[in-house]
């Protein structure tokens, strides 16, 4: 994942090859082993959105994660037209690396309309000026997740509430299993609503799947957890932008047989609900190498 904004900026322009087909980019330098999801499925959601006409959103993504990309070469997105309605448009986006797909979207599109309105009420919880940097909890690990935290996810800002000691520390209390954070664009997006989608699609997969390891006293890169995406869906409600504060107020409901489900609804600062989330992904408890 790019350090710079500019850069995943850069990663959401797609190069045309044909129709409906793409090619994505790579960040310049990373030290991941394998493609950050996010960049996945920003990357197809950007193809997809190439196809449809300006006048249709994203409402709904569903995205399956089937095989860890690879870093060292470009990513193919080959979009296939469903259906175009007069109100929705329906796109099946593959992500192919080596020959083989290591990525399925659905996304579907619509026109804007009226009608009638409701939403959940944000919970009451501090402002991003009182939550604590990612980065201050980044430290307490010690300076080589620093480094590898400034190189991977500093183009966005995340800061999280509640109770921040290390996840071992035998002092933290432990929770529900709820994670709130708020998190934006580390300086200004474009003024497309397409790309800040996109810049939020980006995004949304780094910390959600960690809200089923709250209970458990862990965390997305303990040793002693192998995690990995298996799928992944957002329902955008109304427009936002990702460079201005959101509040990610996550749950999860269930763990078992290795694997987590986190869900989470996603606020601005002023209490609009702009998205929800669901996401199941693989949480295997390992033995730490010696």
């Amino acid at each position: 994942m790019p350090a710079s904004l500019d850069e995943v900026i850069g990663l959401l322009d797609l190069e045309r090859l044909e129709v409906g087909l793409y090619r994505g980019s790579q960040p310049e330098a990373s030290s991941l082993k394998r493609v950050f999801g996010g960049q996945v499925a920003a990357q197809a959601l950007m193809a997809a959105q190439l196809t449809v006409p300006d006048d249709r959103f994203v409402h709904s993504l569903h995205l399956y994660f089937i095989l860890g990309g690879d870093p060292s070469i470009p990513i193919v997105y080959d979009v296939e037209n469903v259906r175009d309605g007069r109100s929705f448009v329906t796109r099946r986006v593959a992500a192919r690396q080596h020959g083989e797909i290591i990525f399925y979207m659905t996304a579907s599109f619509q026109v804007e309309e009226g009608g009638w309105d409701h939403q959940d009420r944000m919970p009451e919880v501090p402002g991003p000026d009182d939550a604590t940097p990612l980065l201050e909890i980044v430290r307490l690990r010690g300076p080589e997740a620093v480094a590898h935290w400034e190189q991977e996810w500093s183009s966005f800002d995340m800061r999280y509430i509640g109770d921040n000691r290390p996840e071992d520390d035998p002092q933290r209390q432990l929770t529900p299993a709820v994670q709130r954070l708020w998190f934006k664009a580390n300086g200004t997006l474009p003024d497309s609503r397409i790309v800040h989608n996109a810049a939020f699609t980006y995004i949304s997969d780094l910390s959600l799947l960690g809200a089923s390891l709250v209970p458990h006293g862990q965390f997305i890169g303990s040793e002693v957890v192998q995690p990995a995406s298996l799928d992944h869906t957002i329902w955008f409600h109304r427009p936002f932008r990702a460079d201005e504060w959101l509040l990610y107020d996550q749950t999860s409901p269930s763990a078992s047989g290795a694997r987590g489900l986190s869900t989470a609804h996603v606020f601005t600062e002023d209490g609009t609900l702009v998205a929800t989330v669901a996401q199941e992904g693989l949480i295997r408890h390992i033995t730490p190498k010696a």
